[in-house]
């Protein structure tokens, strides 16, 4: 079945208490757009923006400034990119902020920064150097997103996003949406974190947001280790993130008392 976005045409634009099919709903009124973190928002209703085949050719990344850090070759003594060295040695699941936290706002949204735990290395747009533990797991989860809402957001899909059909995908449907739209949204808070799953290998990170009315909400960020560095994994679908759950409190939760 065809929806207005598959054929090209402008989107309809209901009233905001219509109830209508989100195909049918311009992405900047659906309600997970006015809820979440900025990043958040937008890899979740970039889904429903458009449906895009196997068959479909996505815009190519080449308009990214090249080389980005991580598409070059890693250092055959360390596996990490030139520039890039960490602390691995903690391995113990963190159960509060890493004490040296900054922040710094990216495309509008408050994204947790360390001198320990990642990213350490900043070229151009691309924030990175994580370490491969699993704090610098949940720091890359945080960063490498909320990067996604910025005009250089092909640069770091090229770098830190695993390449693939799901990144393919993700690249045509953030490029159906100009950056001046996405200013126009309301951001949540990053409130907490939870390490659902990590090995060396892989981690899973599910991130708590406020949104600027007050309610939670809650989603995953799939991560690999990958050219020597924390990668999101994208899902066959193109999201970034799972879909956006409500969650009653902070119980489980590691906050970051922001």
């Amino acid at each position: 079945m065809s929806t207005p976005a598959d054929r090209g045409g402008p989107l309809p634009a209901p009233s905001p208490d219509e109830g209508e099919d989100p195909f049918a709903v311009p992405f900047w009124r659906q309600r997970g757009w006015l809820l979440a973190a900025g990043f958040l928002a937008a890899a979740l209703t970039l889904s429903l923006l458009t449906v895009v085949t196997r068959d479909a050719a996505p815009p190519l990344l080449e308009t990214a400034s090249a080389p980005g850090p991580l598409t070059r070759a890693a250092s055959d003594t360390t596996g990490r990119p030139a520039g890039c060295a960490t602390d691995d040695g903690d391995r113990a699941t963190p159960e509060a902020p890493p004490a040296d936290i900054r922040w710094r706002t990216i495309g509008g949204t408050r994204v947790p920064l360390s001198a320990t735990a990642g990213p350490t290395q900043e070229s151009g747009p691309v924030l990175w150097c994580f370490p491969r533990t699993p704090t610098g797991a949940v720091l890359a989860a945080h960063v490498i997103p909320a990067q996604m809402t910025s005009p250089d957001w092909r640069a770091v899909t090229r770098d830190q996003v695993v390449a693939g059909f799901g990144r393919d995908l993700f690249v045509s449907q953030r490029a159906s949406i100009s950056d001046a739209r996405l200013k126009t949204r309301k951001n949540g808070t990053y409130a907490g974190f939870l390490l659902a799953e990590y090995s060396p290998a892989a981690a899973t990170v599910d991130v708590l947001i406020k949104s600027p009315d007050g309610p939670y909400f809650s989603t995953s960020v799939r991560l690999l280790w990958s050219g020597g560095d924390w990668k999101v994994q994208p899902a066959n679908d193109g999201g970034l993130h799972t879909e956006l759950s409500s969650v009653s409190g902070t119980d489980g939760y590691t906050l970051w008392e922001v």
